[in-house]
């Protein structure tokens, strides 16, 4: 497999997941600026839609969008325990979460990264993130991870939503529980190990 991805962007949830159940990956860094590969190549011949994460998988095809993307590999692996059985209420309660980051959270920052928004719908899109920070915190207050005792996909896309606070200057420190969330889940092995290979991605 091959993981199209650029450092600190939404593809770090896949890279978190690919570390997590140790699955052997090549991955290319991308400059979504300029839409093209490390090395050269154009990126939108490889994804049209211009953004990452994609996953070329072993037959040559592309998978993209990231929540689709984690639960491919996790049940490439379903003994890590990384997504709930297909089929059951609880694969149900994982999609559940993956739709609330993705339309509730996620897609709420990308405002917030474009200089040709003013301030006026950026406050906007703050007090959105700060009601849906809000209920996250509810959750993680009396839990670990999203789907309780246990990390999950869910958690990887969380976590990669909520390291982008401190670029778009949101701090955590308003909600405990999250801020305590975001340290578990950084200290986990794969977790650190991902990004400081993002780290040095960014740095070559």
């Amino acid at each position: 497999m091959k993981l199209y991805f650029a450092p600190g962007a939404c593809s770090l949830s896949p890279h978190i997941v690919l570390h997590e159940l140790g699955l052997p990956v090549q991955t290319v860094k991308v400059d979504l600026g300029a839409k093209t590969l490390d090395g050269g190549g154009d990126f939108r011949a490889i994804n049209p839609k211009g953004y990452v994460p994609v996953l070329e998988l072993d037959d040559g095809s592309m998978l993209t969008e990231g929540p689709a993307i984690v639960q491919y590999l996790a049940d490439r692996k379903p003994e890590a325990g990384l997504a709930p059985a297909n089929g059951s209420i609880e694969r149900y309660r994982l999609q559940e979460w993956l739709n609330f980051i993705s339309t509730e959270l996620h897609k709420q920052f990308s405002p917030l990264f474009n200089p040709q928004f003013p301030d006026s719908v950026k406050d906007l899109q703050k007090q959105r993130l700060q009601s849906r920070f809000d209920y996250l915190a509810d959750t993680l207050s009396r839990q670990d991870y999203l789907m309780g005792a246990h990390f999950t996909v869910a958690d990887a896309y969380l976590f990669t939503v909520l390291s982008w606070t401190g670029y778009v200057g949101m701090d955590l420190a308003a909600w405990p529980a999250l801020q305590a969330y975001v340290q578990r889940v950084s200290q986990r092995p794969a977790v650190a190990a991902t990004l400081q290979a993002e780290r040095d991605a960014k740095k070559s």
